[in-house]
């Protein structure tokens, strides 16, 4: 029996009946909800071709939307690499058994999750000059903001991922001489990593999304070039928002969509081998003797 039959009763033709009066009785009421949008954006002439036209000219992707794009995209693969990097060595401090490596781990995760994102944002900006004395580029400022406070996110997400790992698997690799930095490095955090892996594509998907906060400090990402300053230009804010949010959703699909891939191939990689449990064949049994003689 498997688990699903366990944790799950499948419906009965009477709760399938009832499940697709109620889908088809919210798939109204959506499409409803957006025919009544429709005619409320025709009404204030929202759907003229007018602000529609500069989307069919290449200048308006070369020069707002695809530089944007590309300031977002960029941005966010760099925060997200140290992101990772960040919530794992402090996911594995705050498990250390030195209280002097737990407690600053946890301090530090604790107060960068509970400061909001923008106001990593302007501290970086406006405050780290005060200290060195440099001005701070903008995109560093938007890389570390995002880092500080996805990173400590995915720090709780491993560290909760990590204690999740029967205690089996640990004493095991004590058991073989192991140390508790071979343990994790070898047997806790990988597995972390997978059963957590729809948690950190979460995350993930909010940090591409949080990177619209770096127009505030001057980063001209996506949201500032592809929404603020085009219609700027054509007057076509609605307009410009909409594609916008098309390219966000297309772009947080694609990152979901190659999370699933990943996870799909991890789980075939780690499946175990296969053994046979029907009648050894005679060729397989003679060799067998032949090679204990």
């Amino acid at each position: 029996m498997s688990a699903d039959a366990v944790l799950y009763d499948h419906p009965g033709p009477r709760a399938k009946l009832r499940n697709r009066i109620l889908t088809g009785a919210f798939g109204l009421a959506a499409l409803a909800l957006a025919y009544w949008i429709y005619r409320k954006f025709d009404e204030k002439g929202q759907w003229a071709a007018a602000l529609w036209q500069p989307f069919t000219e290449s200048s308006t992707w070369t020069d707002y939307i695809l530089p944007g794009l590309w300031a977002t995209l960029s941005a966010a693969a760099v925060a997200m690499a140290l992101s990772l990097i960040f919530g794992i060595l402090f996911s594995i401090g705050r498990l250390s058994d030195h209280w002097w490596l737990s407690v600053p781990s946890g301090v530090v995760v604790e107060f960068f999750r509970a400061v909001p994102l923008l106001l990593l944002m302007f501290f970086i900006f406006y405050g780290v000059p005060f200290i060195t004395e440099a001005p701070m580029d903008p995109f560093w400022a938007v890389v570390a903001g995002l880092t500080l406070y996805n990173g400590s996110v995915l720090a709780e997400a491993f560290r909760a991922g990590i204690r999740s790992v029967p205690s089996g698997q640990s004493e095991a690799g004590y058991a073989i001489g192991m140390r508790k930095s071979q343990v994790m490095r070898e047997i806790l955090v990988p597995q972390a990593a997978r059963a957590m892996l729809p948690v950190i594509v979460s995350q993930l998907v909010v940090l591409v999304k949080d990177t619209a906060l770096g127009y505030i400090i001057g980063y001209s990402e996506l949201l500032q070039d592809g929404v603020n300053t085009l219609a700027a230009n054509y007057g076509n804010i609605v307009a410009a928002a909409i594609v916008a949010a098309v390219i966000y959703i297309t772009v947080n699909a694609s990152l979901t969509a190659f999370a699933g891939w990943l996870e799909r191939r991890t789980r075939r990689q780690g499946r175990a081998p296969t053994v046979p449990t029907g009648p050894v064949p005679a060729a397989a049994v003679q060799a067998g003797d032949a090679d204990g003689s």
